[in-house]
């Protein structure tokens, strides 16, 4: 289990300010096609557990993803808020919605959909697809 701090965030314009109580200190990334397609690339993100609390939800526009999880972002400036598993009421939180702190890049998962047009350099735990879903016990 990692270590998990108690932090705050918000989106890009403020409308959504965001507290998560157990939120880990290692930041993950995603390579899945739908993460890429949301971001531009892939989704640098930190798991926040379940105890997240949202400020501002009249800004929030939640998108049923699969039928696992659903993602939300801000109607007023688009900042993208999480990734919500929908069995758990797991929350994994793009990572720059947080103050910089001592965060730790350690993992990567759905490393087979990664495109070769880019690499991280950094020594990584890479979970394929199948592994996560799995690790989840999520079904296509």
């Amino acid at each position: 289990m990692s270590e998990t701090v108690s932090t705050t965030g918000q989106c890009l314009c403020g409308a959504v300010k965001i507290s998560a109580q157990a939120a880990s200190r290692n930041v993950g990334a995603c390579h899945c096609d739908m993460c890429r397609k949301w971001g531009g690339g892939p989704l640098m993100a930190i798991d926040c557990g379940t105890n997240v609390s949202l400020e501002g939800e009249e800004n929030i526009s939640v998108f049923d993803s699969s039928a696992w999880a659903e993602r939300g972002f801000c109607k007023t400036c688009g900042s993208h808020l999480f990734y919500r598993l929908k069995q758990t009421g797991q929350y994994i939180m793009p990572a720059g919605l947080f103050a910089d702190g001592a965060l730790n890049f350690d993992h990567q998962v759905y490393i087979d959909e990664k495109p070769a047009y880019y690499d991280f350099s950094n020594q990584t735990e890479n979970l394929t697809g199948q592994q996560v879903i799995e690790m989840f016990g999520m079904s296509d």
